[in-house]
């Protein structure tokens, strides 16, 4: 891997990480309405991402299949979607703002669950990234480095409100500082070693990128639907974080367009 690629994997862990780093200056946990504005921001940039740097590229690698070039879009979103379905359920997990816990029953303490939620929307992230680059590497026209710089800076400003959405609930909830920065970091960790693994396996298989191409965007649509789209709407005054999913929706495919 080149220079280019190692920066565009590493960016949204450094979105994660100086996210996370406003527990260190900020003395009280975000607003409530704070918090949907930036989860719902999260969502659009997510969703815009899902299409223009991933389902559609897959579709256009496709495009010999004709009329069928969607085949291989959508089988990969289903599996995608599918594969988020089975890792919801096999890792114990609690949302923010949630007093239940997701997931098998466990011993784990509310603040570790916590993080867990976060890696597991983590990683469809870092698959997207990895996927993008891998068709980068390959030399595929459908895939341009601006458009793969694009996803991963996309990607790093909505992780920026997430390291703080991580680690000022965390301190909140009793760790200290320090505690509470280095488990907002490492939740962002996910993001780089699935992006490398995602890089392999496409490395070894380039004709199956149209399928990981989609079934990044089916894992981030899964997240978008299950985690944000609700955390956004809990409560009154809703209208904020459908505000704010516009917002980022507009933002991404700015990027995507702008330097792919």
């Amino acid at each position: 891997m080149d220079y280019q690629t190692w920066q565009g994997i590493l960016i949204p862990f450094i979105g994660t990480s100086l996210g996370a780093a406003c527990v260190l200056f900020m003395k009280k946990e975000l607003d409530r309405k704070v918090q949907r504005s930036l989860t719902g921001f999260a969502a659009g940039v997510m969703v815009a991402a899902s299409v223009w740097s991933l389902l559609i590229p897959a579709m256009e690698q496709s495009e010999g299949m004709g009329k069928l070039s969607f085949i291989p879009a959508a089988a990969g979103f289903w599996i995608g979607t599918l594969f988020l379905l089975f890792l919801d359920r096999v890792i114990p997990h609690l949302h923010m703002g949630s007093e239940k816990a997701e997931g098998p029953k466990t011993t784990l303490a509310r603040t570790t669950m916590m993080v867990l939620a976060v890696v597991l929307h983590n990683i469809p992230e870092g698959m997207a990234v990895g996927v993008v680059y891998a068709g980068y590497l390959s030399g595929n026209t459908s895939v341009t480095a601006g458009g793969a710089l694009a996803l991963s800076i996309g990607i790093a400003i909505q992780n920026f409100p997430e390291g703080a959405i991580i680690s000022m609930p965390l301190h909140s909830a009793g760790k200290n500082k320090t505690g509470a920065l280095i488990d907002g970091i490492l939740s962002g960790v996910v993001e780089p070693i699935a992006a490398i693994v995602t890089i392999c396996a496409a490395g070894l298989m380039v004709p199956i990128l149209p399928y990981l191409l989609s079934f990044a965007a089916g894992a981030m649509m899964y997240v978008v639907v299950e985690e944000l789209i609700p955390e956004m709407s809990e409560g009154d005054h809703s209208n904020i974080g459908t505000i704010f999913f516009a917002v980022g929706f507009t933002l991404m495919m700015a990027l995507d367009v702008a330097l792919g």
